[in-house]
């Protein structure tokens, strides 16, 4: 897990990136649009799901996630319950966000159909509620825990002697 702001940063737009490309090719095939938006249409519909995504993480879901899980009752001394605490605040809250995105989105290209604003967001976010979840506590999460902790997580430097700098 992170523990400076630059950590974090990197940790959250590697999560963003994964996220934002699986999720986008998800939506894409549940709309049936494979084939109907040309190349050009899904770079840029990536392009802004990230913008969108990694400022929703970083100024929104990322900060109230974790005050919410650093205030419940969770036991501070087993690493995987905060963790698990905090992959599934974040997946509910980018789920909420992205979904309005989604919204925003299908409303712009006319997609809706028949349904109210209320139905559409509801049937869009448990959609990629049940896509999410697992993707990110299953696959993603770890890859990029792995990667993270593999290539840019800070390690004290270490001496000659053995002992931390």
């Amino acid at each position: 897990m992170p523990t400076t702001k630059k950590e974090s940063f990197y940790f959250g737009l590697m999560m963003c990136s994964g996220m934002v490309i699986v999720m986008t090719f998800y939506n894409l095939f549940l709309q049936e649009l494979f084939g109907v938006i040309p190349v050009t249409g899904i770079i840029i519909n990536l392009l802004l799901g990230f913008i969108v995504a990694f400022s929703s993480d970083l100024f929104i879901v990322g900060p109230v996630a974790r005050k919410i899980a650093f205030s419940l009752p969770i036991k501070q001394d087993k690493p995987i319950y905060k963790i698990l605490t905090m992959t599934i605040l974040m997946v509910l809250g980018m789920v909420l966000c992205m979904s309005l995105y989604g919204l925003i989105t299908a409303a712009v290209m006319d997609s809706l159909g028949e349904t109210s604003l209320w139905e559409s967001y509801a049937s869009i976010a448990l959609k990629n509620l049940i896509m999410a979840l697992p993707l990110q506590l299953i696959i993603m999460g770890p890859i990029v825990r792995y990667v993270f902790t593999k290539f840019v997580k800070q390690n004290p430097a270490v001496n000659m002697t053995g002992t931390v700098n």
